[in-house]
């Protein structure tokens, strides 16, 4: 009889600690990949449209967008690990700083639910006209 693995309807026949172990090590990093992640940005729209009007920042954005995707943040100083010159403020906002200080990036974050809000995107003399606490 040869050895069996089904995953639907998890029959298992003839595991040895390596095949279990194996098995173990995939749901670990699979499950951790889902865990991790930011489960919602809202809204990626917003990023797009002001990156088609400053198409110097569209890389910046776009790899700002990814690195959030791909993280989970429990805290802000969770946030300041990846982003050491981001600014936090009140209200779960976080400021960033996008390609170099020419452009600031404000989110509000719910850490429980894993979500971002984009609140602001703009140059740094549109920043300075607006309440980031507020807006």
């Amino acid at each position: 009889m040869d050895e069996t693995f089904v995953v639907a309807p998890l029959r298992f026949s003839y595991l040895t600690p390596h095949k279990l172990n194996f098995i173990s090590s995939l749901l670990e990093n699979y499950c951790t990949f889902v865990y991790r992640s930011m489960k919602r940005i809202i809204a990626k729209s917003t990023l797009r449209k002001f990156w088609e009007n400053h198409a110097d920042s569209e890389q910046y954005l776009k790899t700002w967008y990814d690195t959030a995707k791909n993280s989970k943040w429990n805290s802000p100083n969770d946030v300041k690990k990846a982003y050491i010159n981001a600014s936090i403020l009140k209200n779960s906002r976080v400021v960033f700083n996008i390609k170099g200080n020419s452009y600031r990036l404000i989110v509000q974050f719910n850490y429980e639910r894993q979500w971002a809000f984009i609140r602001f995107i703009g140059t740094h003399a549109d920043y300075d006209k607006i309440d980031a606490n507020t807006i």
